[in-house]
């Protein structure tokens, strides 16, 4: 009785470690020479894991489809997540937001650990093995390029999604699971850059934090998330821009507004009160010289084109109604979205293998009995911070528990 585990990333090596620490003869098949491969580069090298944050609170980060992730998240839970991973030797820390690390900051060490349990539970590993077509007349039969046919008696389809494709992220799970019938909601690129139609090249580099940042959609708020972010050369990025990203993605951009607040601890009449303690210190100079202790200096010359105030007029004589046009500039730094990042640059794909087609709590198909899906290829995504690992490794450990538990 063999279990076939396609893609061998967190999603993937989480099955076939806990179907075989179940008892179940395993199989796990990767196209790419080594595990992991996009696993290496994730948090620029770093491998953001999980978060330290309770099922309940990770499930309000999770952007698509939540309620269909409550068994899996339950199962295996962020802390079972850091629990393996220090059981197995590999010492994590846990930074600000909850974000979880490996101690040594190197990506390499959790792949090392993944290899290690596959290793202790006598996971057949298969590099170099693209899946070419799957049948199921009575059991499965995979096709490999080699020339290879697996035969196996449950497959979890582990592929990921399409997005870093140098990282052999091609969209295969969603071919496969299209030959079972299964349906396929457009993928789309997530947690992305945003790029904006204003000229923001003066500010490239400029690092934000404490502030806030909401989208609207014809008006209407689609996100309002709190934190940092940086401008590049043509937008915007950081981590609660990545995530914005992944609320608006299926928007028609050209109706969609950012607006950043740059000082969200402070309602409109502190803030006006703390203008007003500014112009008193520096009264006699001109404006745009007495913005240094409110602003970063590179931000100053575009809030002084966006309150329409002169900037040789003295802060003396700036009236009331000036003053509520720097406040509105501060509390609603408009940018009109242009485009997103593509795949090429997506942390993860948002859409896949449509949920409804899939028991949550055991997530075996609901069209072909023994067929399994885990990770990015189901239509699940979330925040970034550590979350969509977390998704791969719970949805893996439940599809490789049930996988075995169903032979």
């Amino acid at each position: 009785m063999k279990i076939a585990v396609i893609g061998a990333g967190p999603a993937g090596m989480m099955a076939a470690i806990s179907a075989a620490q179940a008892g179940a003869q395993v199989l796990l098949l990767e196209k790419n020479s080594k595990l992991g491969k996009k696993l290496y580069i994730t948090g620029k090298g770093r491998c953001n894991l999980t978060n330290d944050i309770s099922p309940q609170e990770f499930l309000k980060n999770v952007v698509s489809n939540p309620k269909f992730l409550y068994s899996a998240i339950n199962r295996f839970t962020p802390q079972d997540t850091i629990n393996f991973f220090e059981q197995n030797g590999c010492p994590l820390k846990v930074e600000r937001g909850g974000r979880v690390f490996p101690l040594s900051d190197r990506s390499s060490d959790i792949i090392k650990t993944f290899e290690k349990a596959l290793k202790n539970f006598g996971v057949e590993i298969r590099l170099n093995c693209q899946v070419l077509d799957i049948f199921k007349p009575d059991k499965f039969e995979i096709l490999c390029a080699d020339g290879s046919k697996v035969i196996a008696d449950c497959v979890i389809i582990a592929c990921g999604g399409k997005s870093y494709p140098a990282t052999g992220s091609a969209g295969d799970g969603y071919i496969l699971a299209k030959k079972f019938g299964h349906t396929i909601i457009d993928a789309v690129p997530g947690l992305v850059s945003i790029s904006v139609k204003e000229d923001v090249s003066s500010l490239q580099g400029l690092s934000l934090k404490n502030v806030s940042l909401t989208a609207e959609f014809e008006g209407k708020t689609v996100s309002e998330l709190f934190g940092e972010m940086l401008f590049t050369q043509t937008g915007v990025s950081g981590p609660i821009v990545l995530s914005t990203s992944s609320r608006i993605n299926r928007l028609p951009l050209d109706k969609v507004k950012l607006y950043i607040d740059l000082k969200p601890a402070l309602d409109y009449n502190k803030l006006d009160e703390r203008i007003l303690r500014d112009f008193s210190k520096y009264q006699n100079k001109l404006f745009k010289n007495a913005l240094d202790d409110l602003l970063p200096k590179s931000l100053i010359p575009e809030i002084i084109k966006r309150s329409g105030i002169d900037e040789n007029q003295r802060v003396n004589v700036i009236t009331k109604n000036q003053r509520q046009n720097l406040i509105n500039a501060l509390k609603r730094f408009e940018l009109n979205v242009e485009s997103l990042d593509g795949f090429e640059r997506a942390i993860i794909t948002c859409g896949g293998v449509d949920t409804k087609e899939i028991n949550p709590s055991k997530l075996e198909s609901k069209l072909v009995k023994g067929l399994y899906f885990a990770g990015e290829v189901i239509d699940v995504d979330a925040y970034t911070g550590g979350y969509n690992i977390q998704i791969a490794v719970s949805t893996g450990y439940l599809a490789g528990v049930n996988a075995a538990g169903g032979l």
